[in-house]
């Protein structure tokens, strides 16, 4: 969705605060230059107190005072927090879960598919629609807030389940024969049979009811934007903040709950919240995967909806962070900036949680370094608004790979497996500042990409593995990992040589493989960059590389071999592999391994297949785009505390900030955590 300008602002809740202050808040945003607030889907026991007596003065007065000050609203439906007096109406509102019932506290602990529930949503949602959809600073909706299944597995959703699985499987005897459920007797005779799927030992059957709350959610949002499509006017978009998995502790990568692909398709405009590490541990590499997951989704513009001011109080950014934090937002295609929230709170569980003001709603440093932003976006922000990116590598996800690699962890790396491998690439794609998309298992054609990076693709159908495979005759370069082709759709494994199907264009096979110990790499002296050739024969003992977390024994077919496994006994077989299939290429990587290393690897496969890389190393980070005066945008980052001076290679164009002309092959320095905009002439 292409905006009229950039929007920055942040979440704000006038029902949150210990006095009314909201004029001397809004005139403070606006001082800063931010445009727009986020409001209500936090506060459903504020807008209901009672059943059915509603109570919207909060609203009115936010809307009126953001009008006075120019401050567009998008207005949230505020469904993902029930109040206590719908608890008390109907307790068993609550979702029972695999780990017991809930109790009433937490947000997000509801049965989604509740009747009840569903009832008082679709009302308050018409209420509060209705109340506000004709004023004139409402630009958008925001459907709930980050929502999940939250793991409901009582009596209805699990009848639910059993409903879904007899439309997918009307035979019966398929059905067992599919999930392999004659072992230790689970198979079930008669549908009336279904046991209780949270004492499953059948992994299949627990990820597909996995698959199944993936469903309930898609349901769920659809449910919400055709109720909201009925209000909203044709100027306003509808949103959905979707998060990630938090295994790290931050944003981190393919969201295990949400089929994003298929939950953002009634949505005008794919939206997204990205918190992460700051301080020294800012790299910006979580700002790109999780914006690239959420860009590719409709394939155009993205709204960041959350993200961090001071955030956790390990997050405080260091002084130009923020500033930093912003621009490389809409550098990746964003059209928003928007923080979680406008001040710090006094109280709850989210009190160390802090937003732009602290908890004194002084201005504080973050508040100057956002009105500096907010200046210069005022400025020069119709240059950057509604970025164009055309990337040539792209990078396959796939959400029930992510359950089949948690039903069955690699012990090392516990649930987050999955996303661990994806950004083992993908970091080392943006270390070598090589954008991506992101393309779901769901897609086909992925012709428009040179490079296709497959990320464990544990579980895929064959008519998937088939296109791979084709991809890569057809001229594709696919570099893909071990784990891959190795399970079906229902997470049953593979009965012939693996990898399945696409051992083909790979050109090797393997049936053993195991945790590494004390196991190094041997590599091809051509497979090296200059800085690794001194190690490229060491011994076990010396070996700079080693495999770590899992390894498979690959033999190889028409494969040739770029590293092998120095240990005695598994010198035999290779550890990193490439084949020419057709047209094209495959690149296998049959174990995890140094990042460093990684980088190195994929530097030579791609250069020779005729992927250009810049001259600009990490900390420096450069993103491109063309803008709406079709003007090619290039940024230059530096994510470190050390000034960084290089070449610049590219287009001759004017600095937009400081209005200087930097030429292709002029000398820059960029200083600590901060960055260039350069707009070709």
């Amino acid at each position: 969705m292409k905006t009229e300008k950039l929007l920055f602002g942040a979440a704000y809740y006038s029902e949150y605060l210990p006095y009314d202050r909201v004029d001397e808040d809004m005139r403070m945003m606006a001082e800063a230059g931010m445009n727009t607030i986020r409001i209500a889907e936090s506060t459903w026991s504020t807008l209901e107190p009672h059943d059915n007596v509603y109570d919207f003065s909060h609203i009115d007065k936010m809307l009126a005072v953001a009008k006075k000050h120019g401050l567009s609203v998008i207005i949230g439906t505020p469904t993902y927090a029930i109040p206590t007096w719908l608890n008390k109406k109907s307790p068993d509102i609550l979702a029972l879960t695999h780990s017991g019932q809930g109790i009433y506290g937490h947000r997000q602990n509801m049965d989604i598919t509740h009747p009840g529930y569903l009832f008082h949503c679709e009302r308050i949602i018409r209420k509060l629609i209705k109340h506000v959809c004709n004023e004139p600073n409402v630009i958008g909706y925001q459907l709930d807030n980050e929502t999940k299944s939250y793991d409901t597995a009582g009596p209805r959703p699990q009848a639910m389940f059993v409903e879904y699985l007899k439309e997918k499987y009307p035979d019966i005897d398929e059905f067992n024969h599919e999930f392999g459920l004659d072992y230790w007797s689970n198979r079930i005779n008669c549908w009336e049979d279904f046991p209780d799927v949270r004492g499953t030992i059948n992994q299949s059957l627990a990820g597909e009811y996995r698959r199944f709350q993936r469903k309930l959610v898609t349901d769920f949002l659809q449910w919400q934007a055709d109720i909201v499509k009925e209000y909203a006017r044709p100027d306003q978009f509808i949103t959905h903040n979707f998060d990630f998995d938090w295994s790290k502790g931050h944003s981190t990568g393919v969201q295990p709950e949400v089929d994003h692909y298929l939950a953002s398709r009634p949505f005008t405009v794919a939206g997204c919240d990205i918190y992460h590490p700051s301080q020294d541990e800012l790299t910006g590499a979580e700002i790109t995967v999780c914006g690239n997951i959420i860009r590719s989704l409709k394939k155009d513009n993205y709204l960041i909806l959350e993200t961090e001011a001071q955030g956790l109080t390990a997050w405080l950014p260091f002084p130009g962070q923020l500033r930093l934090q912003a621009y490389s937002h809409i550098a990746n295609g964003s059209n928003s900036v928007m923080y979680w929230h406008w001040h710090s709170l006094h109280n709850a569980i989210e009190s160390y949680w802090k937003g732009v003001l602290s908890h004194d709603f002084s201005k504080n440093a973050t508040y100057m370094e956002a009105c500096q932003i907010g200046k210069e976006w005022a400025a020069i922000g119709s240059h950057l608004k509604n970025l164009k990116k055309k990337n040539s590598i792209a990078v396959l996800v796939d959400n029930h790979s992510l359950t089949g690699l948690a039903q069955f962890e690699i012990p090392s790396l516990g649930s987050g497996g999955y996303n661990h491998v994806l950004r083992w690439l993908t970091d080392t794609l943006y270390q070598l500042n090589l954008e991506f998309d992101i393309v779901s298992s769901y897609e086909r054609d992925f012709s428009d990409y040179d490079v296709l990076v497959v990320p464990s693709l544990y579980s895929a159908g064959e008519e998937l593995l088939l296109a791979l495979n084709d991809y890569v005759k057809k001229g594709g370069h696919m570099i893909t990992t071990f784990k891959s082709g190795f399970s079906d759709e229902q997470l049953k494994i593979y009965h012939d040589t693996q990898p399945h199907i696409i051992r083909e264009c790979l050109g090797i096979h393997y049936d053993q493989f195991t945790y590494p110990q004390n196991v190094g790499l041997s590599l091809k002296d051509e497979c090296l960059c200059k800085k690794y050739e001194d190690n490229a024969d060491a011994s076990l003992e010396a070996a700079c590389f080693k495999a770590t977390d899992f390894m498979e024994l690959v033999s190889t077919d028409t494969a040739k071999v770029i590293a092998s496994y120095a240990h005695p006994s598994r010198k035999d077989y290779a550890a990193v592999t490439e084949n020419e299939f057709g047209k094209g290429s495959a690149l296998y990587l049959a174990c995890l391994f140094d990042s460093e290393l990684l980088k190195s690897i994929l530097t030579n496969y791609l250069v020779k297949n005729g992927v250009t890389l810049t001259e600009y190393v990490f900390p420096v980070i450069c993103k491109k785009g063309i803008n709406d005066f079709e003007k090619e945008l290039t940024y230059l980052f530096n994510y470190s505390g050390e000034k960084q001076t290089i070449t610049y290679t590219g287009k001759s164009g004017i600095n937009l900030l400081t209005k200087e002309t930097i030429s292709n092959g002029i000398s820059v320095t960029i200083a600590p955590w901060d960055f260039i905009v350069i707009e070709e002439i």
